[in-house]
């Protein structure tokens, strides 16, 4: 069994995945690609980059990762995302710690640039995410499709060293993603039976943006912090139940 190997989900990604396996190769007994129908030439450069591909069709996040899981043979995955960069102190790190611990997982932080700016407020630093899994002492739990929960069988870990992610190169492709998450988040409140009343369109924004600004810190980047906790006060407060007072009125 291979101790160590490093997935990386991918749809198009060629502007990220040589840098990312590059990264990862050498420290790790192997870096897989776990592809789900890239056509923009990210199959070729991983393969040249030194990365094994493996193709599977998407259905959504956590069954991507839970197919990994169960698809490979190795003691410990980790998971790493395109955009995201392991560090030489992340590497010697977690070597140490996966030899002389029994943790079931670890949760590696993140520093986050935001169309080029690192966001260390609004909740964006040190962005703790279970990446590092015992493989057979880890699953995904279904019902998470977005923001995937890891269920764990047996302790875990914090590393200190964190990953460099590089998300949202630009503003559109921010916008892009926030309405693809609003649109999900609508969709859980769709599942729980909720209804939009007309003080979740004032409410739910000012306790979403005061949460960024202010509990999160975000107030401590400046005009950056700010415009961020002014759309995801949009994204995650108002949006979502203006998606669902759609669909209730499309119901009726």
């Amino acid at each position: 069994m291979t101790h160590l190997l490093a997935v990386i989900l991918t749809k198009n990604e060629a502007r990220n995945i040589e840098a990312c396996v590059a990264a990862l190769r050498g420290w790790t007994d192997g870096v897989v690609v776990w592809d789900s129908g890239s056509d923009d030439g990210t199959v070729g450069i991983a393969r040249a980059a030194g990365a094994q591909v493996v193709y599977r069709a998407f259905d959504n996040y956590a069954a991507q990762r839970q197919a990994a899981l169960n698809g490979l043979d190795a003691e410990w995955i980790f998971f790493v995302d395109a955009d995201e960069r392991a560090t030489p102190q992340l590497a010697a790190e977690i070597l140490r710690r996966i030899a002389t611990e029994d943790h079931a997982g670890y949760w590696v932080p993140r520093r986050n640039f935001i169309v080029g700016v690192e966001t260390r407020g609004g909740g964006y630093y040190p962005d703790y995410q279970l990446r590092l899994l015992r493989r057979a002492r880890a699953r995904y739990v279904a019902e998470r499709e977005v923001h995937e929960i890891v269920a764990l069988d047996g302790s875990e870990g914090y590393l200190e060293h964190p990953l460099i992610h590089y998300n949202y190169t630009n503003w559109p492709q921010f916008h892009r993603k926030q309405r693809f998450y609003a649109a999900y988040e609508a969709r859980i409140l769709a599942q729980q039976g909720i209804r939009p009343r007309p003080h979740n369109f004032i409410l739910q924004p000012l306790r979403e943006f005061r949460r960024r600004f202010i509990t999160l810190g975000g107030w401590k980047d400046g005009i950056h912090g700010l415009r961020l906790a002014f759309w995801f006060a949009w994204y995650y407060g108002f949006l979502p139940y203006w998606i669902l007072l759609g669909k209730n009125r499309i119901r009726t």
